[in-house]
């Protein structure tokens, strides 16, 4: 099932904002809610007096340092996974799947769902709520060291430190997935998402993607409730690099040592780096040297690249 069918350039996201406003209490029932007849009994994590009495049995407890906080509001669960986009003919692979907030609502549309999850704990939870879900594999693993599967969807309401290291494993593979929904904190999304102020992780994303904030989820429809805000990021994994770079991996790693001086002018910092005349190859390609890394596109960052390898630089 599944594959890479039907994905193109991306060249003109939808940059729409869809901002889903909680109107009843928390756990309440509304219209959007997940219905128990779509799921193998009426257990639903995303209750959360049921998620506390269901963790309790088991005698977990959340650990803050693994951030383990989980969406307790039906009404957010089943818009994230309704963005996700999954259908009968996908496979989807949940990154962090916890007790199985996410999990369920996928299973229900989509053909299959690889859940993975890291602690033993939750994964004999996660069990629980998935029984009898037959479309479900579990996969009690770290998804840093784990071979991925070849599937078309990757989601997951992930940890906020995994992001960084997550990202490059999903896009970088020969055969990406076409779509990436990812739950991370705010602040992360709006830097991948919008212009002016980039950072390593966002030049990689908008290399191999095109990402759009979907969905914003405030602190307080997760328990424990964490100390910032989170967002739902969809990417429409492109069918090829947005610039004709021969060299990808020598590219991101020019810009891995730029950023290390992000806060410093590009002339200054290949100077350092690269040695004389480096202020002369960036105003031959149109690049002000007094401007920073963060501000630069992409076709800027392919232009710096050519013209500081292959040249003599010491860049690459």
């Amino acid at each position: 099932m599944g594959g890479r069918h039907g994905r193109g350039d991306q060249g003109h996201a939808d940059r729409r904002l869809v901002h889903v406003r909680r109107r009843h209490p928390l756990g309440a029932a509304r219209s959007h809610d997940l219905r128990a007849d779509r799921l193998s009994g009426p257990l639903d994590p995303a209750d959360r007096s049921r998620l506390e009495e269901l963790l309790a049995r088991h005698r977990f407890k959340p650990v803050h340092r693994l951030g383990q906080n989980f969406l307790v509001d039906p009404g957010l669960a089943d818009a994230v996974a309704e963005a996700v986009g999954a259908d009968a003919d996908d496979e989807v692979l949940e990154v962090g799947a916890g007790p199985g907030v996410l999990t369920v609502r996928l299973a229900a549309r989509a053909g299959r769902v690889i859940a993975v999850e890291l602690d033993r704990r939750l994964v004999a939870i996660l069990r629980e709520v998935t029984t009898g879900l037959a479309n479900v594999e579990i996969s009690a693993a770290d998804v840093l060291k784990m071979p991925l599967p070849p599937v078309p969807i990757v989601a997951g309401n992930i940890p906020y430190y995994l992001t960084g290291a997550l990202l490059p494993k999903i896009l970088e593979r020969p055969d990406p997935p076409r779509r990436v929904s990812l739950v991370v904190q705010k602040e992360v999304a709006q830097r991948w998402t919008r212009p002016g102020d980039w950072s390593l992780a966002t030049l990689a994303v908008h290399l191999f993607a095109v990402p759009r904030l979907e969905l914003e989820l405030p602190r307080d429809a997760f328990w424990p409730a964490p100390e910032v805000d989170s967002a739902l990021v969809v990417m429409d994994v492109r069918s090829r690099p947005a610039v004709p770079v021969d060299d990808l991996p020598g590219l991101l790693r020019v810009a891995e040592r730029i950023f290390q001086f992000r806060r410093k002018q590009l002339g200054a910092t290949l100077t350092r780096i690269a040695g004389p005349g480096a202020v002369e190859r960036l105003k031959s390609v149109g690049i002000d040297p007094a401007r920073r890394p963060q501000t630069l596109s992409l076709e800027e960052w392919s232009s710096l690249y050519r013209a500081f390898s292959g040249s003599g630089g010491k860049t690459a």
